[in-house]
């Protein structure tokens, strides 16, 4: 079977060993997506915005593999407290309102950069154009 490796262009990629994305047949599995900013400009301080940018960077992801927000089956959320969930929930309701993917939300101690109030993680199925 086919392996598309989908990169974000990060310089960690290589070194780490990692892609943006990987896509199996039609299956699209997306790595922990953080709310880095293009220009390298500080993430939006709240966790809605910062949702809302990860889930940009997904979609990127996800059309880069012939595929949508549409197609997603599962997400998988990493919050780095508990208050942050209103403004992701309200991100991913906006995101995914009709699709209604399997949703596993965390809190964790901490993510790598401090800045970050959460990171999303993105299981997608995308079928062949009937």
């Amino acid at each position: 079977m086919e392996r598309q490796i989908i990169s974000s262009g990060s310089p960690y990629e290589p070194v780490v060993g990692y892609s943006r994305a990987v896509r199996v047949g039609d299956r699209v599995f997306i790595a922990g997506t953080a709310p880095i900013m293009p220009d390298g400009a500080d993430p939006p301080a709240d966790a809605y915005g910062q949702a809302k940018r990860c889930l940009e960077i997904v979609a990127s992801a996800l059309e880069q593999a012939g595929g949508s927000l549409a197609d997603v089956v599962r997400t998988r959320c990493y919050l780095t407290d508990a208050g942050a969930f209103d403004g992701f929930g309200k991100a991913h309701g906006e995101a995914f309102s009709d699709i209604r993917p399997a949703n596993t939300t965390v809190v964790v101690a901490a993510l790598l950069d401090p800045r970050w109030l959460l990171e999303i993680e993105v299981e997608a199925v995308v079928t062949a154009p009937d």
